[in-house]
């Protein structure tokens, strides 16, 4: 695929209650749970709905695919809040990080309306520093027609977004879409459960969900492909089965439970034709 590397990418995210105590002043007489409680209070006496702006959205885990012309490797980066602390700052740095190193195609659902945004408002505060995400043109002149921050360019591709012609009201949801494509969607948790269950200790789960979703991303940006010429019917078949190839490789619950939910798809062997991708093994990437 001619825009290798891609860098598919999808984001958990949990109540910033450290920056709510500090916009409401509120001192540490008063516990995490009180002051949560105290912001959900007022939003509901204001008519407003539970979901956080998008500033005080806290960056718990970064889940990516990378996909490359030397294979595919599942990679999430994650808060492991080191002696209490969140690390949320070196999480989002990571992520740009890779963008500054390998200068991706991105691909998301949503990432322009939810995901980037997020990373902005949060990166800002923690200082990280993402030059080439941000590149307008004036380093680099490519980037001046299609850069990661303009919304009709590629370098970032919203699948959502340019599904919808860029028209909210015709967004489709990812696991409707996923499923309406065969493959297996979310399974057990969506973005609502999250914070319950970061507060039961349950954050590895919370990195599996997060890759599952990222994963799905990844496999409609493949049938996008297919649809804009980008793969043909064999080299797309190929690559869905190297997909399942590696999952299968892996082991981690998660991906077996995901992997039963994927009926009907056959393990199709690459051909030998110069036109088809070379699969090589899963590689790691470098932060």
């Amino acid at each position: 695929m001619s825009s290798w590397p891609v860098l598919v990418f999808d984001i958990e995210t949990i109540p910033d209650v450290a920056g709510l105590r500090a916009l409401r002043q509120m001192d540490s007489s008063v516990n995490d749970a009180g002051v949560y409680a105290a912001e959900m209070a007022e939003r509901q006496s204001r008519g407003k709905s539970d979901f956080m702006p998008l500033h005080l959205q806290r960056v718990l885990v970064i889940s990516c695919i990378f996909r490359n012309a030397e294979g595919l490797r599942v990679h999430s980066i994650v808060d492991r809040e080191a002696e209490g602390a969140s690390q949320e700052g070196r999480v989002i740095q990571s992520f740009f990080n890779l963008v500054e190193r390998h200068t991706p195609q991105l691909v998301s659902w949503n990432g322009g309306g939810f995901d980037l945004p997020v990373l902005h408002h949060r990166g800002l505060r923690h200082g990280v520093v993402a030059s080439k995400y941000w590149d307008l043109g004036e380093d680099n002149r490519e980037f001046r027609w299609n850069n990661y921050i303009g919304r009709y360019h590629l370098r970032h591709l919203d699948l959502m977004d340019l599904l919808a012609m860029y028209q909210p009201r015709a967004n489709a949801p990812l696991d409707a879409m996923a499923k309406l494509c065969g493959f297996p969607g979310k399974l057990g948790m969506d973005g609502s459960l999250v914070y319950p269950a970061y507060l039961e200790g349950r954050r590895d789960e919370i990195r599996r969900y997060c890759e599952t979703d990222v994963m799905n991303t990844y496999l409609l940006y493949c049938r996008f492909q297919k649809m804009r010429g980008g793969f043909t019917e064999g080299e797309y078949e190929r690559e869905v089965a190297f997909v399942r190839e590696t999952l299968e490789a892996i082991d981690e619950p998660h991906w077996r439970e995901y992997l039963a939910a994927w009926p009907g798809w056959p393990t199709v062997a690459p051909a030998a034709d110069a036109s088809a991708p070379a699969y090589i093994e899963a590689s790691s990437i470098r932060t």
